[in-house]
């Protein structure tokens, strides 16, 4: 039976050249079925080929919130994320995951492989797994990497999906941990392959604050209260031991600071059972 998709394409309408190729990308995929729709987050898509939709939202919701409005406006059983610079290094991508989702219905998400198309080192957290070791192995993982994703839609609305607050960064994290504590396994599959430019510039400024923000928020959202103890220090030290400038350390201690004062969205700790079921896998939630 042929697999159906509902694919979300988030973008700003910044880099057209990139998001032509991400949709040329999905277009040419075989023997699935595809609803894609572009969410313009802030504008209005134009120019988008006859079979996809444009969704525009009047402001620039997020990332996660972002995605969550376009899940409603596809259909299929299975729905794709794709940042608007990301894109199928082959045309039996989706083919291939949709045969790993009915290969197993306990199966609620997969992260494909990312590589930069240029040929860049990948940042090492592109692997969601401690140990990296050969980035082409695939494995059972705890967390998703954003850019490009596969989550059936019945395990992403029985979570709630994306977390819409985040506004960005971490989110992938969030959704996954969730996925995780319903019950279903997370695979990264390391033999599909998305292009996605690897970050070029060290990241400062608002990244440091977000980043620093939505790690409270993501203890605090879903972690039982010692293990988000750990959880907040262990990433606190790590942090820190990243900043190279007086801005970085004001970023970082704002966002700390208003993770804690700033509600976080609904509140739903992961169960012990399933925080050593993430031990087990070799990623307990504090690290």
């Amino acid at each position: 039976m042929t697999q159906s998709y509902g694919c979300v394409v988030l973008t700003e309408g910044r880099r057209p050249d990139d998001l032509a190729r991400a949709l040329g990308s999905l277009l040419r995929q075989r023997d699935v079925e595809l609803d894609v729709v572009v969410v313009g987050n802030g504008w209005e898509p134009s120019g988008l080929p006859a079979e996809v939709r444009a969704v525009a939202l009047p402001e620039n919701v997020g990332v996660p919130a972002g995605r969550n409005a376009g899940v409603p406006e596809v259909r299929g059983d299975l729905l794709l994320f794709l940042d608007d610079d990301a894109s199928f290094a082959a045309d039996d991508a989706l083919a291939r995951t949709a045969g790993m989702f009915a290969a197993d219905e306990r199966l609620g998400a997969v992260s494909p492989r990312l590589d930069d198309p240029t040929g860049l080192p990948a940042p090492r957290h592109w692997v969601p797994r401690v140990r990296i070791g050969d980035r082409a192995r695939s494995s059972d993982v705890t967390v998703l990497s954003e850019g490009a994703s596969v989550i059936r839609r019945r395990a992403f609305e029985q979570v709630g999906g994306w977390p819409g607050t985040f506004f960005f960064f971490h989110e992938g994290i969030d959704l996954a941990w969730r996925i995780f504590d319903a019950g279903y396994r997370i695979w990264y599959a390391g033999d599909v392959v998305a292009f996605h430019p690897a970050p070029l510039a060290r990241r400062g400024g608002r990244f440091r604050y977000m980043a620093a923000r939505n790690r409270v928020w993501l203890a605090r959202r879903n972690l039982p209260l010692p293990v988000a103890t750990a959880h907040m220090a262990v990433w606190f030290v790590r942090t820190a031991a990243g900043l190279r400038s007086v801005d970085d350390v004001e970023q970082t201690l704002r966002g700390y600071r208003d993770g804690f004062r700033e509600p976080p969205g609904r509140r739903r700790p992961l169960r012990w059972r399933t925080i050593w079921r993430m031990t087990l896998a070799g990623r307990p939630p504090v690290i």
